[in-house]
């Protein structure tokens, strides 16, 4: 280029590319072509040099920095948003990925025939949006929506103890120690509209269909 391309500054005196952040476990970006920023970028465990590391000490330190990456990035996060009556309501449906127009749709029906269904859709598994204990507490019933496989109730060798559930309500479970129950199907083919729709009304706390 006429007058010469654009030349990225220096790095920092002291800046060193792989030392992890104490609070947020972040290493510092260093820019590709930065004068004495060069790196290497690997998948490997490594110390604050870029070494790979097989060390017990520098592996349990590298685990900790990614685990309270998670945690940064998690407080940067909002609550998800209420799809229908936020105040709260007798079913809670929550789902991620492409099932979100499916739910929407079956809730809106449902809402339409004069249900207390409202939905969640989760941008983020990993980690989880915040307050999602305080959107459950608001509803009688939280039940996932779920491509996946669950056990149905009361099925052969099937008990409430060993009964498996489609994983994203385990996760919720686990997360949020609600009692979050699961619809699920595994038909090789999106979920639709009426189905989820059925399910809503077979679901209902204290049986309103």
């Amino acid at each position: 280029m006429a007058g010469g391309a654009p030349r990225p500054a220096a790095r920092p005196a002291g800046t060193k590319p792989y030392d992890w952040d104490p609070k947020t476990g972040l290493s510092r970006r260093v820019v590709p072509g930065q004068p004495g920023g060069e790196h290497t970028v690997t998948g490997l465990a490594h110390d604050e040099r870029s070494k790979v590391a097989y060390d017990a000490d520098t592996n349990q330190r590298a685990m900790e920095a990614r685990s309270r990456k998670i945690a940064a990035f998690e407080q940067t996060l909002l609550p998800p948003l209420v799809n229908g009556d936020a105040k709260g309501g007798d079913l809670l449906v929550v789902g991620w990925g492409s099932t979100k127009g499916a739910i929407e749709e079956a809730v809106g029906r449902a809402r339409r025939d004069g249900k207390s269904v409202s939905s969640v859709h989760l941008a983020f598994l990993s980690p989880l949006q915040p307050g999602l204990d305080k959107v459950f507490a608001k509803f009688r019933k939280v039940m996932t929506v779920e491509i996946n496989y669950s056990d149905p109730k009361g099925g052969p060798c099937i008990t409430e103890y060993n009964r498996r559930r489609g994983q994203l309500a385990m996760l919720l479970r686990a997360a949020t120690l609600v009692d979050v129950d699961c619809w699920t199907r595994t038909i090789g083919e999106p979920l639709r509209p009426a189905q989820i729709h059925q399910a809503i009304r077979e679901n209902m706390p204290g049986g309103k269909r």
